[in-house]
């Protein structure tokens, strides 16, 4: 098993590279969504949230309302660790799961927002990294998300900056150009990757 850790800055387009892998035969284990199913409504970690947070941050359907929490500890250091002591138990223990159910002989990719941040490249055979420049980031973040300027920039400064998140990389995807541009790289890194699995099968 070839253990892949794929990451880069919000905006960045890292979710377009998953997806292809995806297409291309990976098995993807997304951090993101794992993250969202664990705070479903009825589990132990949306309880878990309400009661650390209030009922304010549920909708009326139940629900956990993300954007309110979002804008709780994206501006607040000790709110969004809070959070993550929290989530991140329960993200790792599903991520778990996933790998134990994968093939011996897949390409795992974890799709990782903040594999930097937390110190995990270690954890994986290589390190894919997503870049682009900030203000591009910051461009798909208020034109395709809808966030305000504000909001974008303090979840990016809540990341790893590009360098530090480049430092940890064994490949770098650069997605500062257009689809095909960014096609013809994760074509070309499917084959590196294949590669290398074969290599250590």
């Amino acid at each position: 098993m070839l253990k892949v850790g794929l990451t880069g800055g919000i905006g960045s387009g890292k979710s377009e590279v998953s997806a292809r892998l995806d297409e291309r035969g990976a098995v993807v284990i997304d951090a993101d969504k794992i993250a969202r199913e664990v705070v479903e409504p009825g589990t132990p970690g949306l309880a878990a949230v309400a009661a650390e947070f209030g009922e304010e941050v549920l909708l009326p359907s139940g629900a956990l309302d993300r954007e309110k929490v979002g804008r709780i500890v994206f501006a607040d250091a000790g709110r969004l660790a809070a959070l993550n002591a929290i989530v991140h138990p329960l993200v790792g223990e599903r991520m778990q799961e996933l790998m134990d159910a994968a093939p011996a002989d897949a390409i795992v990719v974890y799709d990782v927002p903040l594999l930097a941040e937390n110190g995990l490249a270690g954890m994986y055979d290589v390190v894919v990294v997503v870049d682009a420049p900030e203000e591009t980031q910051l461009d798909r973040l208020t034109s395709r998300r809808g966030m305000t300027e504000e909001d974008a920039r303090a979840r990016m400064a809540n990341q790893a900056t590009r360098g530090r998140r480049r430092a940890v990389a064994t490949h770098v995807i650069d997605n500062s150009g257009t689809l095909d541009d960014l096609k013809s790289q994760v074509d070309a890194l499917w084959q590196t990757l294949t590669r290398q699995a074969a290599a250590q099968a």
